[in-house]
């Protein structure tokens, strides 16, 4: 078994050479001889669906069952669907296959106990005992559930939205359109559906809606139908993209102002953790209107974490994860969040773009990715790091945030792959070019001192 395939948030490989049926059914021993050895017995099962996971969900379920796991088995759903089926059902924890926004090559495995995500060393020890092969032995059981049923009653008692409103869902043959689709009809919308359909081949686009290439059939069907709202889901329902009724993209940060505005406006305060990677507009914005706002590593199991220990009421990544902890259970669910969005509409009478009113415009960079191998990408950011506090105020939470009086540069090493991260926010699109320029300047040097 290949030990690379035991990544920081998930245990994740390439089907056919990383993954196979035989593999998948040991590392079903090792999961299950981890939460047996945890005390844990009961658990739910689900999977997305890329064409690998049926024969992935097989070989798993009988190395689960063979370490005397009480398997409940909840079908092809969006992955939030098996965080709720573990708080609506009571299990223990969860194991969901999805290869989620990764390339159809992909497949992998989120391992959960209690509603949260393992991540970092408790995945080395999936692997620690996958390669022992020193497995707990058991007669398990098997159940089926459709926990559909029961998401789709909590979401209709939770939202009210009020009004007609016209929505465009493009989930790109993913799990979650099947699942949105038909509660936003029940919540009195019109739905116009790009792409719902299921099919592992995703034959129109990537389902990946933090990728603007991805996002111009939802944009162009927008402005096409003259929709108030468009909504693009990632694979496995857990990421949301929208576009306003212009047709303009709204990314992660700026949606987590509409959704904080209505927070705050609700409970008078409170806090709330947005990743590194975000605009300083919505930290400002949380700030002026009374809450407390947190910036935090990227990574939504390690955002998980710190939304427990801080008790805030909404976190959020660029990346689309939204994690609702006012009316919800603090994971990221891109379905709710998507009805949460319908719901301010409705109660507010405001049209996307109206929501932002107010909101300062600013020039950001997209999320720049650079290569850099794996065994320096970490030095090259300390490196740069301590170029840069020697003339300016640094952030050092995840990487290095670099604070100008009318902007930001970012410098982070992926967690997950053999690259740097960086992005750009400043006042005016020159600025912009100005700061950038600073910081891959430091960069660059740092870099060529390694050679």
């Amino acid at each position: 078994m290949n030990p690379r395939i035991f990544r920081e948030y998930d245990i994740r490989g390439i089907v056919g050479e990383d993954l196979t049926e035989e593999t998948v059914k040991e590392l079903g021993l090792a999961i299950g001889t981890y939460y047996a050895r945890r005390g844990l017995r009961r658990i739910t099962l689900g999977r997305d669906c890329r064409l690998s996971s049926e024969p992935f969900h097989d070989a798993l379920l009988e190395g689960l069952l063979a370490c005397g796991m009480e398997v409940i088995d909840l079908g092809i759903c969006p992955t939030p669907l098996l965080y709720f089926s573990i708080v609506k059902l009571g299990t223990e924890g969860g194991v969901m296959i999805t290869g989620s926004h990764n390339p159809p090559e992909f497949n992998g495995f989120k391992v959960c106990v209690g509603k949260d995500a393992i991540y970092g060393p408790e995945i080395q020890k999936v692997r620690e005992i996958a390669e022992r092969g020193d497995y707990a032995k058991g007669e398990g059981r098997l159940s089926e559930y459709d926990i559909v049923v029961d998401y789709r009653r909590f979401v209709l008692e939770q939202i009210r939205v009020g009004r007609r409103l016209r929505v465009v869902i493009d989930a790109g043959n993913g799990t979650a359109g099947v699942v949105a689709a038909p509660i936003m009809r029940e919540l009195g919308c019109e739905v116009v559906e790009l792409y719902c359909e299921m099919d592992g081949h995703f034959p129109h686009h990537h389902p990946d809606p933090t990728v603007e290439a991805y996002l111009q059939d939802l944009i162009a069907k927008v402005r096409e139908t003259g929709a108030d709202v468009g909504i693009g889901y990632d694979g496995d329902g857990d990421r949301i993209g929208v576009i306003d009724e212009r047709g303009e993209i709204i990314w992660g940060d700026r949606l987590m102002i509409i959704f904080a505005r209505d927070i705050i406006s609700e409970r008078g305060g409170g806090t709330f953790i947005a990743e590194v990677k975000c605009s300083q507009v919505l930290y400002d914005e949380i700030e002026r209107l009374g809450g407390r706002a947190i910036m935090w590593k990227t990574g939504h199991s390690l955002i998980k974490d710190k939304m427990r220990k801080e008790g805030a009421l909404l976190a959020g990544e660029m990346s689309g994860h939204m994690f609702f902890a006012d009316r919800y259970f603090g994971y990221d669910d891109a379905i709710y969040a998507s009805c949460r969005l319908l719901e301010i509409m409705g109660k507010t009478g405001k049209r996307v773009s109206e929501l932002l009113e107010g909101v300062p415009r600013t020039y950001v960079t997209p999320e720049i990715r650079m290569e850099c191998p794996d065994e320096v990408k970490f030095h090259v950011v300390d490196r740069v790091k301590e170029r840069l506090k020697e003339q300016y105020e640094i952030i050092d939470v995840d990487g290095v945030r670099v604070k100008f009086p009318d902007g930001w540069g970012l410098v982070r090493a992926s967690n997950t792959q053999p690259v740097l991260v960086l992005r750009f926010e400043a006042s005016s699109p020159s600025r912009l070019q100005e700061i950038r320029s600073t910081v891959e300047g430091v960069l660059k040097e740092v870099m060529e001192g390694l050679r």
